[in-house]
């Protein structure tokens, strides 16, 4: 009894102060939970913000690369205008790759073909490869049909519109020309000049040797394609 007696006080003031400590440290391990939560919340926020930022900058230099491509597209496409080149469709046998009619000679489908090439890209050959033609690589590559088959399943189909602002330098566009002279199909590239009123030139050869032409909505547009952006 002495000693409950005279232990006792001192033994509940120790066990209060325990008891606080306790609670104190129980208290900063709470806070340090609530820290690290916080922290392993923010990393992953920043990973996520990472990968946003990582896949506009990866969108972003695909659009770069693709208007890029359509601009040197563009520019190789203009320099046939300074070329003399007669209107000449008649079937000619060619080399297979690279196979092509002698230089003064051609149709529209040669202007796509021969600015396509001097960028490196045969569609002699992928054409061929594509099964979109009959497989005659003297001139399938050099028929209209065939090229808007071939551009809508290997290119990027976009919207045939009224629109100015919806075409780009290097863009493939086809038309149907009910009254035309030589052939009711035709193709052109979308040039990089544009007019007064902001619409883009094209780039073709109607008969009269390639030129470059305020002509983009003269006729009905039967397609409208973007294709060969380097990857």
């Amino acid at each position: 009894m002495l000693g409950e007696i005279a232990g006792g006080p001192g033994m509940g003031v120790r066990m209060h102060r325990t008891a606080v400590r306790l609670a104190c440290l129980a208290g900063a391990f709470a806070a340090l939970l609530t820290i690290a939560a916080q922290a392993r919340d923010q990393r992953q926020s920043n990973l996520g913000a990472k990968d946003v930022a990582e896949t506009q900058t990866a969108e972003r230099k695909g659009a770069a690369s693709t208007n890029d491509f359509g601009a040197e597209l563009a520019a190789v496409a203009r320099r046939q205008t300074s070329h003399l080149v007669f209107y000449n469709p008649a079937y000619m046998k060619i080399g297979y790759p690279m196979g092509d009619v002698p230089a003064y000679f051609g149709v529209c489908t040669d202007v796509v073909v021969r600015a396509y090439r001097a960028l490196g890209i045969d569609l002699q050959v992928l054409v061929h490869k594509s099964g979109a033609g009959s497989g005659d690589t003297n001139i399938d590559h050099r028929r209209v049909e065939v090229l808007r088959r071939f551009f809508a399943r290997a290119g990027t189909s976009l919207p045939v519109t009224a629109n100015p602002a919806d075409y780009k330098p290097g863009d493939i566009v086809t038309y149907y020309m009910p009254n035309g002279w030589f052939s009711k199909t035709h193709i052109a590239i979308v040039a990089a000049e544009k007019t007064a009123t902001g619409v883009l030139l094209v780039v073709h050869n109607r008969g009269w040797g390639v030129q470059a032409e305020d002509w983009l909505f003269a006729e009905k547009i039967t397609g409208h394609f973007r294709y060969g952006a380097r990857r």
